[in-house]
This record gives C-alpha cells, sequence and structure tokens, in this order.
C-alpha cells in the first residue's frame, strides 16, 4: 500500500432497545445525541472516556485523518418506531464518505425496530450496499450486544466491552481502531467465529468481576495471548430484546486462522453452558428488601430495583419501593421520573410544600402512583458532565429537576429518565450519597460506577417490571428455541466469517 495518509471514517447508531418496555422510541429521543461532520463530533467527545473519544485519541496517536458521519444515540427505551429505524439508517449511509480507507462504527447491538429485529445487522448490509464487500469496517459493541450471523459476516472486525459496569469503551474503540489500521495496511486479515450459547442471561449475572461471567473473561484475555488471536468479545446478551439472536455468545477474531477461531469459541460456549446455572440470581421483595436495609447498622444500603433498569429501557417511574419508603424512620434516598409532577413543583418555587400522587404513570405494571408531601428544596435544569468511571466527561441531562424532602425520604424528580450511571445525577443537585442509609438505584449492575464506593450493603429486589430477572414473566416470540431458562436446556450455534 502507499504511504498515504490514512483517511478513516467513524459513524455509529447506539440503543439498546427494550421490546417489553412501554412505549415507543422515535427519532426525537435520539436528537441530544445527534452529531453530523468532523467538528460537532470533535467538540462533542474529544477528551472524553468514551467510545467517540477513544477513536478521536487513536486517530491522534497515529497521525490519521479521521472523517466523522452521523453519529446519534438514544437512552436505552422501547422498541424504535418504523420511520425511525429507516430515517436513521438512511442519514447514517448517506452521511459516509466512501472515499476513505476505512470505517469504524459504532453501535450497541442489541438495537430493535418495529421492521429490523437486527437493526446493527441491517446497518451494516445497507453500508456494504454502499462502500463494497473490499472496504474494511470495525464495529464495537456494548457487553449487551445481541450478535448475529449478518454482523459478524458483515464487519471485518468486532470489539466489545469486556467490563460490566462498562468502563472500558474508551480501551476497546482505540482497540479496535488499531486493528482495523492493521487490516487496512494488510498486516492482517481477520477471521471471525461466532458462537451463540442458547442462554438468556439477566444483566445481574453479568458482572465481570466476579463469579462465572469473571471466569469467561479471564479465559477470553488468557485466549487473546495467543499466536494468531487479535480479539475475543464476550458478549452476555440482551435479554429484554425479542430477537432471535437475544442471548450470551462470543466471537473469536483471529489472524487467518479459522481452526484457531472456531476451537476458542467451542471452548467458552462450554465453559459457559456447563456453568449456566450460576449465572442466576436471587431478590427479596420491596418490603423484604426494606427491612433488610433498616436492620443494617450502618449505610449506604443500596436497593438496586433491576425490574425498573433505565439501562435496560425502563420508564424510570415504577413505585413499588417508593410505597414502602414514604415512612422510612432513616435517611433515604430515590429518583423518578415525572414530567408532570416536576413542572408542578416549578410553578410552585423553592420552598413550597409538594402534594401529590407521583410515578406509576407510565403503564400498571411498574405501579401505581404513590402519595408524597415534602418541601421543595432546590430546582435544577438538569444539565450535568459524568465525574466518574462511567463515559468520564460526557455530557448528561435530566431535564427538569425538583428535589422534595419528605420527612427521612428525599426524592429527586426528574423530567427525563435518568440511569444511576454516574454520581453527577446526585452531585449536581447539592446531594452526598455518603449520608443516606438506604439509596434506591434503577438499574441491575452499572449503578456500582455512580455508588460503589459508597455501598456498604447491597439488596436485589424483586418487583414488577419489564427488567424483570424472572425471564418466565414474558411471552418472547422470536428468540430461537430451546434457549435456557425457558427451556430446560441450550442448544449452542456456531458459524464461521473471512
Amino acid at each position: 500500500m502507499s504511504s498515504h495518509q490514512l483517511r478513516i471514517a467513524v459513524a455509529g447508531i447506539l440503543h439498546e432497545t427494550n421490546t417489553f418496555a412501554p412505549g415507543f422510541t422515535d427519532i426525537g429521543h435520539f436528537r441530544e445525541q445527534w452529531t453530523v461532520g468532523g467538528e460537532a463530533f470533535t467538540a462533542r467527545y474529544a477528551g472524553t472516556r468514551t467510545s467517540m473519544g477513544g477513536v478521536i485519541a487513536a486517530a491522534e496517536m497515529q497521525g490519521i485523518a479521521l472523517v466523522p458521519g452521523l453519529y446519534v444515540a438514544a437512552t436505552p427505551s422501547g422498541m424504535v418506531d418504523s420511520a425511525t429505524g429507516d430515517a436513521l439508517i438512511e442519514a447514517l449511509v448517506e452521511s459516509l464518505d466512501s472515499q476513505t480507507d476505512g470505517l469504524v462504527l459504532i453501535m450497541h447491538g442489541a438495537m430493535v425496530s418495529e421492521q429490523y429485529l437486527d437493526y446493527e445487522g441491517e446497518c451494516l448490509r445497507r453500508l456494504r450496499a454502499k462502500v463494497g464487500e473490499d472496504f474494511p469496517i470495525a464495529m464495537t459493541l456494548d457487553l449487551h450486544g445481541n450478535i448475529s450471523q449478518e454482523m459478524v459476516q458483515q464487519a471485518d472486525l468486532i470489539v466489545g466491552y469486556d467490563t460490566y459496569p462498562h468502563v472500558d469503551m474508551y480501551e476497546r474503540a482505540i482497540e479496535a481502531f488499531g486493528l482495523l489500521v492493521r487490516t487496512i495496511r494488510g498486516d492482517i486479515r481477520p477471521v471471525r467465529a461466532l458462537a451463540h450459547t442458547g442462554m438468556l442471561v439477566v444483566p445481574q449475572g453479568m458482572m465481570t468481576e466476579e463469579g462465572s461471567m469473571k471466569a469467561l473473561m479471564e479465559r477470553a484475555f488468557g485466549m487473546e495471548l495467543l499466536p494468531g488471536v487479535l480479539n475475543v468479545t464476550v458478549a452476555g446478551g440482551f435479554p429484554y430484546s425479542d430477537v432471535p439472536d437475544a442471548g450470551m455468545s462470543f466471537v473469536v477474531t483471529t489472524n487467518d486462522n479459522a481452526e484457531l477461531a472456531e476451537r476458542c469459541a467451542a471452548e467458552l460456549v462450554q465453559m459457559a453452558t456447563y456453568d449456566k446455572a450460576t449465572f442466576n440470581v436471587s431478590y427479596v421483595t420491596p418490603r423484604e428488601a426494606v427491612d433488610e436495609a433498616l436492620a443494617q447498622p450502618d449505610g449506604p444500603v443500596i436497593l438496586s430495583e433491576g425490574s425498573d433498569n433505565v439501562g435496560g429501557g425502563a420508564p424510570a417511574d415504577a413505585t413499588h419501593l417508593l410505597a414502602e419508603l414514604t415512612t422510612v424512620p432513616r435517611k433515604a434516598l430515590i429518583v423518578i421520573r415525572d414530567q408532570e409532577a416536576v413542572e408542578t413543583a416549578w410553578r410552585m418555587g423553592v420552598g413550597g410544600v409538594f402534594a401529590g400522587e407521583i410515578g406509576g404513570k407510565s403503564d400498571t405494571l411498574h405501579g401505581k402512583p404513590v402519595a408524597v408531601k415534602g418541601r421543595i428544596r432546590l430546582l435544577f435544569d438538569g444539565h450535568y458532565r459524568h465525574a466518574g468511571p462511567y463515559m468520564t466527561g460526557q455530557q448528561a441531562e435530566m431535564g427538569k429537576t425538583a428535589v422534595l424532602e419528605c420527612g427521612q425520604l428525599t426524592i429527586i424528580l426528574t423530567e427525563k429518565r435518568v440511569a444511576p450511571w454516574d454520581v453527577g445525577h446526585v452531585r449536581s443537585v447539592g446531594l452526598w450519597p455518603g449520608d443516606y442509609h438506604i439509596i434506591v438505584a434503577k438499574s441491575a449492575l452499572a449503578w456500582q460506577t455512580a455508588f460503589g464506593t459508597f455501598a456498604k450493603h447491597v439488596i436485589n429486589v424483586d418487583s414488577p417490571g419489564c427488567c424483570n430477572a424472572n425471564l418466565r414473566h414474558f411471552s418472547y416470540n422470536h428468540v430461537h428455541r430451546p434457549v435456557y431458562p425457558l427451556d430446560a436446556e441450550p442448544q449452542p450455534r456456531f458459524g464461521l466469517y473471512a
């Protein structure tokens, strides 16, 4: 290849779609993170520990010209409507400069629209139609991606996050960028083996620092030290997307060594399926959780309300725990999305007394509205930046926000859904996690990047919701069967792509 300066494109659409969540996701949900072109992309993401920031840093380190196209993202939520699904793909393809030398595509892996159950696969197929089969493409994915054959066929390289809670997207983007450059220069020829376990694993069973998930990751890291292995991606999958390829899978990429890729992938499947029962988790009811938390001599005690996991697409207004906390005798903190209640608080002003029902307004599954009464302590526009290890520097927005003091219970009312990924959502309204005995986290595990350093105890709460850990609560129509734990035994699937 000639010594001309390489030009590498970067683009992406990122959304984790919960097909069981209420409502639809439309194009307006993507407007907060909608960037097109180099100036906007660099202004927003340079210096952040995000996938986008990693691509910018990698290009600078290697002296490569970066050519950003469209990048959009939305907070996890319900099914993407068909008009939005088509509009985003068309905008993505249109934004790509096909005269570049390659593409880094930043995706989630569990995006679903009404007409495309494999949204990432459809994006890749449309991009290939524009740039051709020989155009090198590297794709980054979330650890919760549901990886399809189409995705592995169409992308030369797939690099997924290695951590949950996710703190390495910056490093994985740098890794993907480096492998793409080596592919463009002809130094490597990626061959991919895809292996699906035939297992649905709930997010609470995927923490990468303990248990069977840690063992899988450590074995994957060991495989990456083998000569010829370029990357091993362990994808826990996203069980709340009812799609054929939902569930845990592995992608092993080698340098032109199909046998090695297949052997490594098969070994990981064997490990995962042998330990399948260890990925299950146990819970207590909301009442039991509060009683257990109050019995602890020290706090904060984190009540992990995974059924209303904002990071999994839940509505953020579940009230099953809130109803148990209104007369709690020790200091407690909860975040509830309720646009109507926030507007009322803003009209009343700081110092006013709010009395009304909050939460439980998305649907009946996540509870009924709960009556509360308390002083309005603070009003806030909701803008802050991530200060912790998850996407450090990333802009975030809660929308209009009000802090209510209701006896021992502090309620942060937000206009928009807020995942507890960063302590900034509490610090930005003048609160400190260490001051509370009980903190409700509407999250499965990702709350640890916000509250992990404060937590003295953790209690997993079993309550109704679209991210419930008991998957038998859901009616699956599309997932490949048999699949564990809906069925007694998993049925692994394999494929090889070069």
